[in-house]
């Protein structure tokens, strides 16, 4: 599956909160997941750019298919 498009921040963050992230805090336009040992910054930017969607996908060690269904 293609890195998805047009996925905003807050949707990214809703998602990654599907997946099993807590929301820690959030500093300027950023937000600070974390789950276990991994942390995951997410940009409240609208859309997000599919290399950085993919960086942050890599992040929480997730799939593109996962992250996609959380939607």
């Amino acid at each position: 599956m293609k890195t998805p498009r047009d996925v905003s921040g807050p949707e990214a963050v809703q998602a990654l909160l599907r997946l099993g992230f807590e929301r820690r805090r959030q500093t300027g336009s950023h937000v600070i997941l974390r789950k276990d040992s991994r942390t995951v910054v997410v940009p409240m930017h609208k859309p997000i750019k599919p290399g950085t969607l993919r960086g942050l996908i890599e992040q929480a060690g997730v799939d593109v298919e996962t992250f996609g269904r959380a939607l």
